[in-house]
C-alpha cells in the first residue's frame, strides 16, 4: 500500500494546514497583538484561554455530547469564522478574548477527530510518514511568514486562510470515518481515575515544556546567542522531529509505554543540558536534537497508548490533548513565567523527572489492575 493513498492524502493535508495555523497563532499573533496596543499581561491572558478550553471541553463530551461527523464539520466552520472574528474584535480586547475561547474549543474538537481516523487507517509506519506534514507545514509558515510580514493585520490574513484551508481537506476527511460515534451513555463510563498516573504524567511532561516554548529564545540570547543562530536552533529541532516521524515507525513497534518511559527520561536529560550548557552553541544544539525523542517519538507513542487503553477512542484522544497541550501547557506557560532565571531548565528537568516518576507508578498499577481484572 502506497503511503500516499487517498486516505493519507487528505489526512496529510489536514496535517500540513492544521499546523500551519497553529505556527502563525502562536508565533505571530502574540507580535501583532503586542503591536496592536495590547499589554504582556492581556496576551497571557488570551493565550491561557485558549488551551484552558482545550481542557474543559472532554469533560462536555463524556457526559452531554457524541462526537460525530457532524459535530466535527461544525467545530471547522466555527475555527474558520472564530479567524474572521478576530478582524471585527481585534481593538477590543474582551470581545477577542471572547472570540479566541470559541477558537479554542472548535481547535480542541477537530484534532483529537482526525487522529482516531489516522491511528485507525494508518499502520504505526505510515501514520509518521503522514503526520510530519504537519510539522512541515509549521516550519514552512514559520520561516515564510518571518520574511514577508509588514503589519499586525496580515498576521490575521494568514491565519484565516490557513484555517480555511484545514476546514477544507478536514470536511474532506470525514468520508474515511469508520468508527461509530460513541453514545454519551457509553463516554459516562470514560475513567481518568483508573489510569490516574498515566494522566498525572501526561500533565506534567507538557508543564515540562512550557520553559522551553515561551522562554527557550529568551534564555539563549541571554546566554549571548544571537537570535539569528537561535532561530536555526528552533528550525533545527523541527527538522530533527521530521527526520524520527519518518523513520519511527519500527520503534513504534515495540512496548509503547517503555518508549513513554524512555522518551521522558530523555526530555529530562534535555533540560538539563540547558540549564549546565545554555551558553554553549554545540550542546544546546545537542538539545534541539533530542527534539526527535521528546517531542516527535512521545506524542506518537502517547496517542498510540491512549488509543489502546480506552474503547472511547475519540474522546481518549480530546482528553489527551485537553490535558496535555490544554491544561499542561496554560500551567507550564505560568508556571514557567514564575520561575524563570538561570535555574528556569533545572526546574523542567525536574517536573520532567516527576512525569517519569509517574509512569513508573502507572506501570506497577496497571499490572496490579490486570491481575484483580
Amino acid at each position: 500500500m502506497k503511503v500516499f493513498s487517498s486516505d493519507a492524502l487528505f489526512i496529510a493535508a489536514f496535517y500540513l494546514f492544521y499546523f500551519a495555523l497553529v505556527g502563525v497563532y502562536v508565533i505571530f499573533i502574540p507580535k501583532a497583538l503586542y503591536d496592536t496596543g495590547y499589554s504582556a499581561a492581556q496576551v497571557g491572558v488570551i493565550y491561557a484561554a485558549a488551551p484552558f478550553m482545550r481542557f474543559l471541553l472532554p469533560f462536555v463530551f463524556k457526559y452531554f455530547v457524541k462526537l460525530d461527523a457532524r459535530v466535527y464539520l461544525t467545530a471547522l466552520v466555527v475555527s474558520f469564522g472564530a479567524t474572521l472574528l478576530f478582524f471585527a474584535t481585534l481593538s477590543h480586547f474582551w470581545l477577542y478574548l471572547g472570540a479566541n475561547l470559541l477558537f479554542g474549543a472548535a481547535m480542541g474538537v477537530s484534532l483529537p477527530y482526525v487522529e482516531t481516523i489516522a491511528l485507525s487507517r494508518l499502520d504505526k509506519t505510515r501514520y509518521g510518514r503522514v503526520r510530519l506534514w504537519g510539522s512541515l507545514g509549521f516550519m514552512a509558515i514559520a520561516l515564510w511568514l518571518g520574511k514577508v510580514l509588514e503589519a499586525p493585520e496580515e498576521t490575521l490574513v494568514y491565519l484565516s486562510a490557513t484555517t480555511f484551508l484545514a476546514m477544507l481537506f478536514g470536511t474532506a476527511v470525514v468520508k474515511f470515518d469508520t468508527h461509530t460515534p460513541t453514545a454519551v451513555d457509553d463516554n459516562a463510563s470514560f475513567s481518568l481515575s483508573r489510569y490516574w498516573a498515566f494522566w498525572v504524567s501526561v500533565f506534567l511532561m507538557q508543564v515540562g515544556f512550557g520553559g522551553f516554548y515561551n522562554f527557550f529564545t529568551i534564555y539563549e540570547t541571554s546566554h549571548g546567542i544571537s537570535l539569528e543562530v537561535t532561530g536555526w536552533m528552533w528550525s533545527f529541532g523541527v527538522l530533527c522531529e521530521i527526520v524520527m516521524l519518518y523513520f519511527q515507525g519500527p520503534l513504534l513497534q515495540r512496548n509503547l509505554l517503555r518508549l513513554l518511559q524512555f522518551a521522558t527520561l530523555v526530555t529530562a536529560f534535555r533540560w538539563a543540558i540547558l540549564h549546565f550548557f545554555g551558553d554553549s552553541v554545540v550542546m544546546t544544539f545537542v538539545a534541539q536534537a533530542l527534539h526527535a525523542i521528546s517531542f516527535a517519538l512521545y506524542h506518537t507513542a502517547a496517542i498510540s497508548y491512549v488509543f489502546s487503553l480506552y474503547t472511547q477512542k475519540k474522546l481518549a484522544q480530546q482528553f489527551f490533548l485537553g490535558i496535555a497541550f490544554g491544561l499542561g501547557g496554560a500551567v507550564g506557560a505560568l508556571l514557567a513565567g514564575k520561575l524563570y532565571g538561570e535555574h528556569l531548565f533545572l526546574y523542567e528537568a525536574a517536573i520532567t523527572s516527576a512525569a517519569f516518576v509517574m509512569l513508573y507508578i502507572h506501570e506497577k498499577r496497571k499490572g496490579e489492575n490486570r491481575a484483580d481484572d
